[in-house]
């Protein structure tokens, strides 16, 4: 095989989730909304962390940075995937593929130590409450952020550098709905073992491990919540940690069985949907998660929705 075809295409072809007009149609109409209640949501979210000063503390500065993320990620995905939808031609330039996969797996990792981070800021509030406000103190909060945003930035940087490094030899369409790490490997015509490598490596370090840290972490929680006697204050303390189970479980989830299976990969509809599920659900859901269980974000909502109509009622009589 000649050296000359052993390149990166300078453009390449997204095959996306189906090839039917109408079904193509109904898709975007479909993740239109659901990108723009993603959008809304996760800015109210943050909007109302910021102006509820009974918000400004360790949790809610955490779950700033969690919308922020995945305001970001819908954002690097949903846009492009919604103009492929209508678009008879799919491509995508090097360059913005690059930057795609980039984001992606940034903002993806970002969002796994970050998790950790939030799942050991509710193991201090449970198991050693009487010391929370000096252990979680705003430069440790602070630090830990910066951390997981780098962690995942240099993680990707790694992942893209050593992807784009492997030549295609003139293969250029990628089956999927955007520039995915597992799909573009595939484009490879060379041995990828070391991408491969590369790819164990990083779940185990940016996946694995916050997940390790998530569960040891809730072992203590739920240990220290069974010696509670009470049966209220069980159940309150099970509550200021429901939410973010629950996000914990479906994100983690979804990576797990992407990343890390002994015995077989997905398949690329799989990958597919759980990009989607990653792009589109998990944005969407994150919000109404912690809005809909959570007293102190509904208590917010009322307070600012009262200050509205008071605000409107009082231009009305004017």
């Amino acid at each position: 095989m000649g050296t000359e075809n052993q390149t990166w295409e300078k453009e390449f072809i997204l095959l996306g989730l189906s090839s039917d007009w109408d079904t193509q149609v109904s898709l975007f109409v479909l993740f239109l909304v659901m990108y723009l209640v993603t959008v809304l949501g996760n800015l109210l979210i943050v909007l109302l962390i910021r102006l509820d000063s009974r918000l400004h503390t360790p949790m809610y500065f955490f779950l700033t940075n969690l919308s922020l993320v995945d305001v970001s990620y819908a954002t690097n995905i949903v846009p492009q995937m919604l103009v492929h939808l209508l678009a008879k031609h799919k491509r995508i330039p090097f360059v913005s593929c690059a930057a795609q996969l980039f984001f992606s797996l940034g903002l993806g990792g970002t969002e796994f130590v970050l998790l950790a981070v939030m799942a050991y800021d509710r193991y201090v509030a449970v198991c050693n409450p009487l010391r929370y406000p000096v252990i979680m103190h705003g430069g440790f909060c602070t630090r830990l952020a910066v951390t997981s945003w780098l962690s995942g930035s240099g993680n990707s940087l790694m992942q893209t550098a050593i992807t784009f490094q492997v030549p295609t030899c003139t293969n250029k369409c990628i089956d999927h709905i955007s520039c995915e790490l597992l799909a573009v490997v595939r484009l490879a015509c060379v041995d990828t073992s070391s991408n491969k490598v590369a790819i164990t490596v990083s779940s185990i370090v940016l996946l694995m491990t916050p997940f390790c840290l998530v569960l040891v972490s809730y072992i203590q929680i739920v240990s220290t919540i069974l010696q509670v006697r009470s049966a209220e204050g069980r159940k309150k303390a099970f509550h200021t940690c429901a939410s973010h189970l629950t996000v914990v479980a479906l994100c983690y989830g979804m990576a797990i069985f992407t990343y890390i299976q002994p015995h077989s990969s997905p398949s690329v509809l799989q990958e597919k949907l759980i990009s989607v599920f990653y792009a589109i659900l998990m944005p969407v859901l994150n919000p109404m998660i912690y809005s809909l269980r959570n007293k102190d974000v509904k208590g917010a909502w009322q307070k600012l929705l009262g200050q509205l109509s008071g605000l409107t009622s009082k231009l009305a009589t004017r």
